[in-house]
């Protein structure tokens, strides 16, 4: 690795020492007071580097900015998170570099017999030559995020290393609980003060998410009619045979295993409960607005059908709103996504514009006024012990956002 790369590779293993799992069934904020640590870590390394206005704020949100050095500029901000997600063990994260990757099975823990390859991760075709990392096969790597913090990081220091680089005001935050879909609603805009901003949280080289699925939750909620199995002929009502006969009874070609691109799907999470009462909990999520909105008149049309099915039982419907896909803001205020695709041009970097199927930090920020789409962070495989990131592709993400702001004195 060269210099640049070991500079970003020496933050991350840093970082990912940290263990900053969020907590999706906390009530507090954020939910993890380890994040609130890894924060104030954070902070103290901003202010070392000499970064402006560091502040923790009350919910843990850590900001600082880089004055600009020339007047004319729009101020630019870049966003990373630092948790990882609860799905896997984000504790004792001990990577490994396998330099110079020159193809086949790449190893991650021989005695467990995990490996990587071109067949389960075709990407590393694109790597040949490069220093791929991942975890021991113990832990998720933590590439999502740490690495676009590394990264972040690193461009701070370069910049405030090179004051002959032209630039508006850059803003940084690192943000809480993006893993549990909740932190971004307590994040100050005023505080932030960007004119578009850009989270460093995609995957792999070229990706750009400058969409994403509109997203709700639902719960659905079966009080039962209990008795002895010997005499519930006409007076039972069994909620946990009701949730499995509305699971079952969605339509299959509308669930996640069954579905890619623009395709939105019905997600049936998670199940609690007996024969007195059940919740079932699920994710609804379309690209596509007006497609969306007929998912959950079709659940609620589904639910409304199991109530005349199961007369002794009472079923009730609730659905949370989460988030709305960022597109329609991006296209109405285009400057971010012209500078980016701009960047991407001059790097030679071959892109694509791609509807995340999922949402980012970025899509909140968006809707509350900020434009924020979601450039490649350089990894891939995230939320497990299979995960893996490319040096040469984080030096990339380094070149496009110093590109993004020089190009921005010119616009």
């Amino acid at each position: 690795m060269n210099d640049l790369q070991k500079k970003i590779y020496d933050r991350f293993a840093r970082y990912v020492a940290v263990e900053t799992t969020s907590d999706g069934n906390s009530q507090t904020v954020p939910t993890t007071s380890t994040q609130l640590g890894f924060g104030k870590m954070l902070a103290q390394e901003m202010k070392e580097l000499g970064i402006s206005n560091v502040e923790i704020d009350k919910n843990g949100f850590v900001f600082g900015e880089i004055p600009a050095n020339v007047s004319t500029a729009p101020s630019i901000g870049f966003l990373a998170h630092m948790d990882t997600v609860e799905d896997y063990c984000g504790k004792n994260i001990r990577p490994v570099v396998h330099a110079n990757y020159q193809g086949g099975d790449l190893v991650i823990n021989e005695e467990k017999k995990m490996y990587l390859s071109p067949k389960s991760a075709p990407n590393l075709l694109e790597c040949i030559g490069h220093d791929i990392v991942t975890a021991d096969g113990n832990t998720l790597l933590g590439g999502d995020d740490k690495i676009g913090i590394a990264v972040i990081m690193t461009l701070a220091e370069h910049l405030l290393a090179h004051p002959e680089i032209k630039h508006g005001p850059v803003k940084i935050s690192f943000t809480i609980d993006e893993e549990t879909g909740t932190g971004v609603e307590y994040f100050d805009l005023e505080r932030f003060a960007a004119d578009f901003a850009y989270t460093i949280d995609g995957s792999v080289l070229g990706d750009i998410d400058c969409g994403n699925f509109n997203a709700d939750k639902f719960v659905i909620s079966i009080i039962g009619k209990n008795c002895h199995p010997g005499a519930a002929k006409n007076f039972m009502a069994n909620p946990v045979r009701i949730a499995s006969d509305i699971v079952s009874s969605w339509p299959e070609d509308k669930l996640p295993e069954t579905t890619e691109g623009e395709e939105g799907f019905i997600l049936f999470k998670d199940i609690e409960g007996g024969l007195d009462h059940v919740t079932l909990g699920g994710i609804i999520r379309h690209h596509d607005l007006p497609a969306f909105e007929q998912f959950k008149k079709d659940l609620e049309k589904l639910v409304e059908e199991k109530r005349a099915k199961y007369p002794n039982a009472q079923i009730q419907l609730e659905i949370t709103p989460q988030y709305r896909n960022m597109r329609e803001v991006l296209k109405q205020k285009p400057q971010a996504m012209q500078l980016l695709e701009q960047a991407l041009k001059d790097e030679k970097i071959n892109y694509r514009l791609t509807q995340a199927r999922g949402g980012t930090d970025g899509a909140r920020l968006s809707l509350k006024g900020m434009p924020t789409p979601n450039i490649f962070a350089s990894y891939e495989n995230p939320h497990g012990p299979y995960e893996w990131l490319s040096l040469q592709w984080s030096e990339k993400v380094f070149q496009v956002m110093l590109r993004i702001l020089e190009d921005a004195t010119k616009a």
